[in-house]
């Protein structure tokens, strides 16, 4: 199941990434990333109250809370040099410059999470990588 909403997860990045440029015509960045932040806090705390989980709340350790607040500083500054390279820069080019992300994100899972790779994810990476720089020259 986890490959389908992986998939739908690539969908919608790809959907983000036109969207966000066609929305970010005459306002800054910062703008257009304030208001995109405040659409998926809506949306998720709907999800999480629909779905009955407010109670999980009180299950959150300081760990989690640790971790979360980090990812959360992390996709918050990605999000906002995102819109800066989109503000200025074609998506053909930011959107695969922001892949990069993939073989840094399978990278940092073998140093920080012990997590074993096969030969056909490294392959995967470097061929993002390859692809990447074809495509930024």
């Amino acid at each position: 199941m986890w490959k389908y909403y992986a998939l739908l997860s690539a969908l919608f990045a790809g959907l983000t990434a036109i969207l966000a440029k066609m929305g970010l015509k005459g306002i800054s960045g910062n703008l257009a990333t304030a208001i995109r932040t405040v659409v998926i806090v809506f949306i998720s705390w709907g999800i999480v109250l629909a779905a009955g989980q407010l109670k999980e709340v009180k299950s959150l350790s300081r760990n989690n809370l640790l971790f979360l607040v980090l990812s959360g500083v992390a996709t918050g500054l990605s999000w906002i040099f995102y819109f800066k390279a989109l503000e200025t820069g074609p998506v053909s080019k930011v959107a695969p410059i922001d892949k990069l992300s993939v073989p840094i994100a399978i990278g940092l899972s073998v140093l920080l999470l012990k997590e074993t790779v096969d030969w056909k994810t490294i392959a995967g990476a470097l061929l993002i990588v390859t692809g990447t720089i074809i495509l930024i020259r």
